[in-house]
């Protein structure tokens, strides 16, 4: 659909969603209205105390957020508008959707990329565990060596090094590296490719996949990722690098691929109780986490940003999408040569509410870029989740960015990046759909 026509659509929806209340419900749409908005304003609140108390206050926060909708439900239907108010949520949804399309610029250039030939002696290393078992359901060994690569198989019953297995490859002659397994061992092997500047190739048997999708793989059948060691392109990314303590020990660091995450969520995986009983460990340690009661205060430092105290903060490699509908895990880009920084710093049920309502924006939310970031704490020694592997390092813990570091080879014909829709923005549908004509629209872009 025409970008306009689209904007147009947009403010016909939007009006006829008013219109419907008004027309339908007379003066009573304005009750409906308030309604309904104490109703979302209840509800946040409400699940803003259920995860920062216990006892009896949760109980309590619990019932509000069932009653608060069932409430306004009933105040509807027992005044013959409920029929009325879907209709108008179902137009200002289609709104919201013809609105976010018609701010949908012209696909931006994907990472620049070059042909290549097929890999000599590809090395590829497999976690049987990954993805609930993909490397057998897919039968990704047996698939790999048919195109001439060598296979390393991880015993499942015993911890192997996979980056020593990487570096003795290496010394071998292999001229490719490959893992298929999840992202915390594609950022091990990844930082022996980079060490040796050669290609890396990703095979998303993992369970998330998260740095495949940012890649633009095919999550579904990983077997297709098989076609980088015969007909491939390849790409120049950008990779994070995470230091422990004071610099002045020489040690490169660790790699990370994705983010590292640093407050409520790190606290979190790092308690024994997680692994058994992960609902129950949460809900039983966020109230202390989030109120500052427990864990380490922590002060981040990223360019001229400066933040204190902190509930949560992620550092990614390169700055995940706005306006995605699925939450963070989609970064269009991976060569921007900057680590994005979300801290989320929530300090009473006020802005916890603000966070909720608006989509995890407002002024509980801040966002950054910068080359490097610090972190540093209270305590001498913070957990952190690097490419969701729990880990404790000493204070101050640095990010930096390596612009370009890693040569990643992915198949011609992969499926993509998926692209996150914009935030919605009425000013700019309303003047995109009184432009005339091309040249119009051409100045609304610029």
């Amino acid at each position: 659909m025409n970008r306009r026509w689209a904007a147009r659509l947009a403010l016909v929806a939007g009006v006829g969603a008013v219109a419907v209340l008004v027309v339908f419900a007379g003066l009573a749409s304005l009750v409906l209205m308030a309604a309904a908005w104490a109703g979302l304003v209840l509800t946040a609140a409400g699940a803003w105390w259920m995860l920062t108390h216990t006892g009896w206050i949760r109980a309590l926060a619990v019932l509000l957020m069932v009653a608060a909708p069932l409430t306004v439900l009933y105040l509807y239907s027992s005044a013959g508008l409920l029929w009325v108010v879907l209709a108008s949520l179902g137009l200002w949804a289609l709104a919201v959707l013809a609105g976010r399309a018609a701010l949908t610029e012209d696909s931006p250039p994907g990472m620049p990329e070059r042909s290549v030939g097929p890999a000599g002696r590809p090395f590829l290393i497999m976690n049987p565990r990954s993805g609930g078992g993909k490397v057998e359901k897919f039968r990704l060994a047996e698939r790999a060596r048919a195109l001439g690569a060598e296979v390393v198989v991880l015993d499942p019953d015993r911890h192997e090094d996979v980056a020593e297995l990487a570096r003795r490859a290496v010394a071998r002659g292999a001229d490719l590296l490959g893992v298929a397994g999840g992202d915390g061992t594609q950022a091990l092997v990844a930082d022996v490719a980079a060490e040796h500047d050669l290609p890396f190739v990703v095979i998303s048997a993992g369970t998330r996949n998260h740095f495949a999708m940012d890649l633009g793989l095919d999550r579904q059948d990983p077997s297709t990722c098989l076609e980088a060691l015969t007909d491939a392109v390849e790409l120049r990314i950008d990779l994070g690098r995470i230091h422990a303590g004071e610099p002045a020990d020489g040690s490169p660091g660790r790699v990370f691929i994705n983010n590292a995450s640093f407050g409520v969520y790190a606290e979190v995986v790092q308690s024994p109780a997680y692994r058994d009983d992960k609902a129950r460990t949460i809900l039983e340690m966020l109230p202390d986490l989030l109120t500052r009661q427990s864990g380490a205060r922590l002060s981040v430092r990223a360019g001229p940003l400066t933040t204190d105290g902190p509930q949560a903060v992620l550092v990614s490699n390169n700055p995940y999408q706005r306006g995605d509908s699925a939450g963070l895990g989609r970064r269009e880009r991976l060569d921007t040569g900057a680590l994005g920084v979300l801290c989320v710093g929530v300090g009473n049920t006020a802005e916890a509410t603000e966070l909720l309502l608006r989509g995890g924006q407002g002024r509980g939310l801040t966002e950054a870029t910068a080359r490097e970031v610090v972190v540093d704490s209270d305590a001498p020694v913070v957990p952190v989740g690097v490419d969701g592997e729990a880990l404790s390092l000493p204070t101050p813990v640095r990010c930096r960015i390596e612009p370009g570091a890693l040569r990643v080879r992915v198949p011609r014909g992969r499926p993509g990046v998926p692209r996150a829709a914009p935030p919605m923005d009425w000013r700019r549908v309303r003047r995109l759909a009184l432009t005339m004509g091309r040249f119009a629209a051409g100045r609304d872009r610029a």
